[in-house]
């Protein structure tokens, strides 16, 4: 069972470092290939999501005592996995940015220095969002163990 565990792991590992790349190509292309590469993108997302549901069903099966290190493994993908959509989220809010003033033929002096501040106000407040679920995901681990170990009331 481990060695299937194992071989969607080498899975996930090849998909993630590809979907990685794309994602870091699509602010620096356009057209119609960076069209076709966000959509690529999305499905090798779902892929991936689909080799997690089949990882969660593998360790599932695992004996009880090796199923604690496999677990921890599955949550350190998923959290990859989070950060792997968070980044194409921000990509793709670039790539709209860039469609809308095709589409509306802003004056590219004026707008640029507006736009450049406002991707980065974005992805301050997408950083700033990403570590206050982080911390809320801690807090709530460690209410967990607190109720586990009686130390609540």
């Amino acid at each position: 069972m481990s060695s299937d565990f194992e071989t969607y792991e080498q899975d996930f590992g090849t998909i993630t470092a590809d979907i990685t790349n794309k994602i870091g190509r699509i602010p620096k292309i356009s057209g119609e290939e960076k069209t076709q590469l966000v959509l690529n993108v999305d499905k090798q997302l779902e892929e991936v999501r689909e080799l997690l549901e089949q990882m969660d069903l593998e360790v599932r099966e695992i004996p009880v005592q090796s199923r604690a290190m496999y677990n921890s493994r599955l949550k350190s993908y998923k959290q990859e996995m989070e950060k792997l959509e968070k980044d194409f989220k921000r990509s793709r809010i670039a790539y709209s940015d860039e469609v809308r003033n095709e589409l509306l033929g802003d004056d590219a002096s004026s707008s640029e220095s507006q736009l450049i501040k406002l991707r980065e106000e974005r992805a301050h407040l997408l950083d700033n969002t990403e570590k206050i679920e982080r911390s809320s995901r801690r807090l709530e681990a460690g209410y967990q163990i607190a109720v586990e170990t009686g130390y609540t009331n």
